[in-house]
């Protein structure tokens, strides 16, 4: 067992590297704050309108989600002319987005599907759904097979932020913490430290 000291300026160091990594978890927490609330409005800034595949993607990636196109589909879908409790709540889901179904009911409408691989394993694929009448984007959510769950694209887009913000919050903490124990190292006593490692390897504590 090596036996040190950690002098006052070690100690500034240390306390000094802590409070570097509280203040950068602050800032990842501000970051994810508002990147949550400038989503929607950078989505439906980039797309006017949805006349190719691509501006399907435009649409996704301003929510943050990356989709593949290559085995992109379209459906042709009516929107109900009387809506139940569960398609309200569908419709609610769909709200997240600044959109609304309300005005097109009964209306039949483009269904595009494009797989979301970031959210996808092998036990589920999640999938991005954007809802197109007349080239104009009336309805937008997440579809994860083969459960049949929906989630609003804010909800999820939060989701998302929040886990990346634990990660990067833990990483940051590791990394301050380990700076940390390498400035109180470095103030180590060496006189107290080789007093300490010429002692006997199997000395051992009184007894009595």
């Amino acid at each position: 067992m090596f036996l040190f000291t950690i002098s006052k300026p070690g100690l500034r160091q240390a306390a000094a590297l802590t409070l570097c990594a509280v203040c950068l978890t602050g800032t990842v927490a501000a970051a994810v704050h508002f990147a949550g609330q400038s989503v929607s409005a950078n989505a439906t800034a980039e797309v006017g309108t949805i006349e190719t595949t691509q501006d399907i993607a435009t649409y996704f990636n301003g929510y943050g989600f990356e989709v593949d196109l290559s085995g992109a589909a379209v459906d042709k879908v009516k929107i109900p002319k009387k809506w139940d409790d569960s398609f309200a709540a569908f419709n609610q889901v769909v709200g997240e987005s600044g959109l609304d179904l309300a005005g097109y009911k009964g209306r039949t409408v483009e269904k595009w599907t494009a797989l979301c691989p970031a959210r996808s394993n092998g036990e589920k694929d999640c999938y991005c759904v954007l809802l197109v009448y007349k080239a104009k984007a009336v309805g937008a959510y997440l579809l994860e097979k083969p459960s049949g769950e929906v989630t609003g694209l804010i909800t999820a887009a939060k989701t998302a932020a929040d886990a990346a913000a634990e990660n990067e919050t833990a990483e940051t903490s590791a990394q301050a913490q380990g700076e940390a124990e390498a400035a109180a190292a470095a103030e180590i006593d060496p006189d107290a430290a080789q007093t300490s490692a010429d002692a006997p390897a199997d000395a051992a504590w009184p007894t009595e």
